[in-house]
């Protein structure tokens, strides 16, 4: 069994604690802001970096920093990220310091934020124009706490305007990270032990666009799997399937380091609602795209974003996102019930009943337990090669999870063999 990680960086417990929701570009930014926080000499402090994609996710950081109130009542608490972006005056009366997606990754603020604490100032909301920001800079980081995966941001920000979506008010335009500073962070990295690093962004299939001569996310993955030989697994986060260009498919068809797993933002598998959602695909788009990668590379793997209940969605066209699941041969599914998010032009749009909303996502997770299902099934005699995330749990290279025989160091990779499943993740010798 190789074992890529290193002990040391199994961290002991800092006077930080950073509370991380939402996407892996979220996961990656919370040790950026740990570090900045410890730097800047900050104890007894815990930061809630927030996620803004749907209201419950909303909900859900403010009933953590409600309960981290009652927990640690002498704790400073700082809120951050996407829902601090979006609606600072949400959090102000509930937290000691509101620091914006930029602030965030900024020493200076986290500087500014001890010097408030220590003269007892009030809260603050310290929250920019995100649109204002027009780079996207590598951040150094040289390890992940308790993670066994590495991850890179790649690209930041959204240009497309979808009607459900907040994340560009969020985020701000995109913008990306300089070819070469992004193949540095993966050689720092794998040199301080990770076998798998995993690109992140909010819509990384743009990629290169506001660089000199415009490379493609295609021509930064063949460049890092060339420069960095001794990486044993690139994975992608989440792509949005138009966007992707020859050089990234035939990386997939050509380099079996690249992993076989991809995420996809359908969001739908009506032609009409995708019109409505002001996506870029149509559904045959979808179907041809996964056809295209199977073909390419037989042991690949899909997930998919897929929104229940969207406006005016009729049963009719509910039913061709249900029938997408089988058609583009998911695996991995992630539902969202319709959650309509203030000032977004779908939050205008006729609404569906919220009996009718979760009626459908039910349908949709139980459409996708089926599919995860028979995927288990076909995988029960297989030798996979398997990432450990702890001792007693990893993840294949389709990024399924496997629940282990024998405990393993986190960060080993082996070769198990498959000897069944509980209906939700692999056992393995």
């Amino acid at each position: 069994m190789r074992r890529c990680l290193p002990a040391q960086a199994q961290r002991k417990a800092m006077s930080v604690d950073v509370v991380t929701f939402g996407c892996r570009l979220n996961a990656a930014e919370s040790e950026v802001i740990r570090r900045q926080a410890e730097r800047a000499g900050l104890s007894d402090t815990v930061v809630v970096n927030t996620c803004a994609v749907t209201a419950e996710a909303v909900r859900q950081a403010r009933q953590t920093i409600r309960a981290l109130r009652r927990e640690r009542p002498q704790a400073k608490i700082v809120v951050t990220g996407c829902a601090a972006q979006t609606e600072p005056q949400t959090f102000v009366a509930m937290a000691d310091r509101v620091l914006g997606n930029t602030e965030k990754l900024d020493a200076a603020a986290w500087n500014d934020a001890r010097a408030a604490f220590d003269r007892g100032d009030a809260p603050k909301a310290v929250v920019n124009d995100i649109m204002a920001i027009k780079e996207t800079a590598p951040h150094l980081i040289e390890g992940f706490a308790g993670r066994a995966r590495a991850f890179v941001q790649v690209q930041n920000g959204c240009d497309h305007r979808c009607t459900f979506c907040v994340i560009p008010f969020g985020r701000g335009n995109s913008r990306s990270v300089a070819m070469g500073a992004a193949v540095a962070d993966v050689q720092r990295l794998v040199g301080n032990g990770y076998c798998e690093v995993v690109l992140t962004g909010v819509d990384i299939t743009s990629y290169g666009a506001d660089l000199p001569g415009a490379p493609k996310l295609g021509t930064l993955v063949r460049q890092i799997l060339k420069h960095v030989p001794e990486l044993k697994r690139l994975r992608l986060s989440s792509i949005d399937s138009v966007e992707a260009d020859r050089d990234l498919i035939d990386a997939f068809a050509r380099n079996e380091r690249l992993m076989p797993h991809l995420h996809l933002s359908l969001q739908a598998g009506d032609d009409l609602i995708l019109k409505r959602m002001k996506r870029r695909h149509a559904r045959n788009d979808a179907i041809g795209f996964c056809d295209t990668l199977r073909r390419l590379r037989p042991d690949i793997v899909f997930g998919a974003d897929i929104i229940a209940g969207f406006p005016t969605e009729t049963e009719a066209m509910f039913k061709n996102s249900l029938d997408l699941v089988d058609d583009c041969g998911l695996t991995h599914l992630h539902v969202f019930p319709f959650s309509a998010r203030a000032g977004t032009p779908a939050a205008r749009m006729p609404q569906l009943s919220r009996a009718v909303v979760k009626e459908r996502a039910r349908r949709l997770r139980e459409r996708g337990a089926m599919a995860l299902l028979r995927h288990l099934d076909s995988e029960v005699g297989t030798t996979r090669r398997v990432l450990a995330e702890s001792r007693t749990h990893g993840r294949t290279e389709q990024f399924t999870q496997v629940s282990l025989g024998t405990p393993a160091e986190p960060g080993a990779i082996a070769e198990l063999k498959i000897i069944g499943h509980d209906g939700k993740r692999l056992l393995a010798s």
